[in-house]
């Protein structure tokens, strides 16, 4: 039989224990895979995220007119609205760090459950109580997304990271255009939110049974097979061996704490997220709050800002904020050629995409005719998309895939506070201009370039730099 590649050897019985050992734990962090069973994995991860956003998108903007006729007023419909990003703000980095504990598979199953539970609720709420006590399950564990993409960065080599998470973004974002439409049509209906929301949660039940039927044990174990393979797929030999490497670390602990105690993985949770918070990942989180902050401000008041500036309609508005969502599936799907053209260099790349961010944001600032809003937005499309997925794959590179969920988790606290942060932003600067929340964030933007080219020396080889104290 051929030889195992020299990294992957380990003298002794201890060691072939070990590997079987972390063959068998089907719902722990995988080490390596066939590349046939990566590529089915990867495709059943790419229709979660499409179908979850799809259902999502279906009931999120009924969800408003709903409260409001349940007797509820503007106030009331705000607290029960703003509930979801609250509980989000504080539960993103816990959860995360619960799914590098107890395994992908335990995590992403049980938060897909809890999360059609949710909607469940959703659709029988009579009552604003009812609503607000539907939104909690959601609130806390509607993370299906974060794991995903922690799952997708178990199962890929870190060279294709980008590419297959652009794919996967690109996925969802075709689900969140499709979703208001779907919901819109069905609401002309008698009790349409309620069919929306026994709709929303099925699919949930179906991204849960997909997810379980997977053969995530047989993908294991045909392991040690496929990384003697010096194949040329994305999921190659290459890609299981660093796989591997990677996940052999872990596997001890992940294969049985599900099972643990939930104080001890309650103390295993905090240690990790002590482990980032005392690690040199300020930076690359602070230039992903200020360039959260930038974008969401640039939408803040778009449709307002408009009409205002140039007498345009709100339909209008609202049909070129979908063209732009259109090109974001386009730039999703385009990552993989722009990501060899820059070698593979995500700083250098997440560098100039956030630097076009500023310039097209300052173009639509100072636009003097519609035409200029229509070329900011076409490009703007392109850039916010490749910076999303540079920023979270420059977030893995430098924390380590060690600890994916957490560092996803925390990275969505990150953008919870942006959202918290951006409208009231957004009010004050609108009290000067309509332009005030764009000029706004051109500032911030500017900020967030200056830190990355002053911290340059230190992502230049960010594949070697890791957390200090994992």
């Amino acid at each position: 039989p051929p030889r195992e590649p020299r990294a992957l050897r380990r003298p002794g019985a201890a060691a072939r224990m070990e590997e079987e050992e972390e063959d068998e734990g089907g719902g722990g962090r995988r080490g390596t895979a066939s590349p046939a069973a990566s590529a089915r994995f990867v495709r059943c991860l790419y229709a979660v995220g499409f179908l979850d956003l799809f259902g999502v998108s279906m009931v999120v903007p009924l969800m408003n007119l709903h409260i409001k006729s349940l007797g509820a007023s503007h106030t009331v419909a705000g607290i029960v609205g703003s509930l979801y990003g609250v509980m989000q703000l504080f539960s993103s980095t816990f959860v995360g760090c619960w799914s590098d504990i107890v395994g992908r598979r335990y995590s992403l199953l049980a938060c897909i459950l809890l999360s059609a539970l949710g909607y469940f609720l959703l659709g029988n709420s009579t009552t604003v109580f009812l609503v607000a006590i539907s939104r909690v399950p959601v609130g806390i564990f509607k993370h299906t997304l974060s794991i995903s993409k922690a799952l997708l960065s178990d199962l890929v080599s870190e060279r294709d990271r980008p590419l297959v998470m652009g794919r996967f973004n690109a996925a969802s974002s075709v689900g969140f255009i499709l979703g208001p439409v779907v919901g819109g049509y069905l609401a002309e209906f008698k009790g349409g939110f309620y069919q929306t929301s026994f709709i929303c949660a099925s699919i949930f039940l179906l991204n849960g049974g997909k997810l379980y039927m997977l053969p995530w044990s047989e993908e294991n174990s045909s392991n040690r097979d496929h990384c003697q393979d010096k194949g040329t797929n994305s999921f190659s030999a290459k890609s299981n061996h660093d796989l591997h490497l990677k996940s052999a670390t872990s596997r001890a602990v992940t294969n049985s704490s599900f099972f643990q105690s939930p104080w001890i993985q309650v103390a295993t949770m905090l240690k990790k997220i002590k482990g980032i918070a005392c690690s040199d990942l300020w930076d690359v989180l602070l230039v992903r709050f200020l360039m959260s902050v930038a974008i969401l401000l640039y939408y803040s008041n778009f449709t307002l800002a408009l009409e205002e500036r140039f007498g345009v309609k709100p339909l209008f508005a609202g049909y070129l904020m979908s063209y732009s969502s259109a090109l974001g599936v386009l730039a999703g799907c385009l990552l993989g050629p722009i990501t060899r053209l820059y070698g593979h260099n995500t700083y250098r790349l997440l560098l100039h995409s956030s630097t076009f961010t500023c310039m097209l944001i300052l173009l639509y600032a100072s636009a003097p005719s519609i035409w200029m809003v229509i070329l900011s937005s076409t490009f703007l499309a392109f850039s916010t998309t490749i910076g999303r997925t540079c920023i979270i794959d420059l977030e893995l590179a430098v924390g380590g895939n060690e600890a994916s969920g957490t560092l996803l988790g925390v990275g969505q606290s990150v953008t919870s506070v942006g959202r918290i942060i951006a409208p009231l932003l957004s009010g004050i600067a609108q009290e000067f201009s309509p332009c005030g929340p764009p000029s706004l964030a051109v500032g911030l933007a500017l900020v967030a370039i200056v830190i990355m080219n002053a911290n340059k020396q230190k992502y230049r080889s960010h594949g070697s730099v890791k957390l200090k104290n994992q």
